[in-house]
């Protein structure tokens, strides 16, 4: 690969990032998420002002907007690990910090999923089912996001050492090491509350529920 791929596959990645999903769905039920509840533009926002199937899709929307990017760089680059790993760091910078939203953007919590979803689709979606049942459980969406994020990326850090080169191996440990500082920076106010008792909950049960009451009649 030249310098010119790498920075294509950079940019390209982090427009993709650039996409707000949560904005266009907001925008189509005529209101703006940007000043709705956390004003927060990302899954678990949705989720609470539009109830769990807009929350899904949204989460599903901006996992490929990562895993897309990723798994194609996987095959273009002949099953590189590396050029995965920084098409998927791209993205998710660019939904967190996105240029075209004066760089406020969501946590990143999805297009970090699927950035692992690209890279290990087996540990992701056993994590993604302990998360759900971690999340239904207790409702505190945070601390799913947490766990994912430190999970995966040791789960991965083990793995690929048996898989790639070892020039590769460091760079990629450096990548996987900003994508779980970034997620836990990303929820660093969360944190706090979470610390002073004070975090908000989402609860999927209770959203789920009120859905099909509301088509009961």
């Amino acid at each position: 690969m030249t310098w010119w791929q790498v920075l294509l596959v950079i940019v390209i990645s982090y427009f993709c990032g650039n996409i707000s999903f949560s904005r266009i769905i907001s925008h189509k039920k005529n209101a703006d998420i940007t000043k709705m509840g956390s004003g927060n533009p990302g899954s678990t926002n949705v989720l609470r002002q539009f109830g769990f199937k807009f929350g899904a899709v949204n989460l599903l929307l901006d996992m490929l907007k990562a895993f897309i990017p990723a798994i194609a760089c996987f095959y273009i680059f002949k099953q590189s690990y590396l050029m995965l790993y920084v098409a998927g760091i791209s993205s998710m910078i660019g939904h967190v910090y996105p240029v075209v939203f004066k760089f406020r953007g969501g946590k990143g919590i999805a297009t970090m999923m699927g950035i692992f979803l690209a890279a290990n689709p087996v540990a992701t979606l056993i994590m993604l089912a302990i998360g759900f049942v971690i999340w239904a459980l207790f409702e505190y969406g945070a601390v799913v996001s947490i766990l994912c994020v430190t999970c995966l990326t040791v789960i991965e850090g083990i793995r690929l050492r048996t898989v790639v080169s070892s020039l590769h191996i460091h760079i990629i440990s450096l990548i996987l090491f900003a994508i779980f500082l970034l997620t836990w920076y990303a929820h660093r106010k969360n944190i706090s509350r979470l610390l002073l008792g004070k975090e908000n909950k989402a609860s999927l049960i209770k959203k789920t529920k009120k859905k099909l009451k509301s088509k009961t009649y």
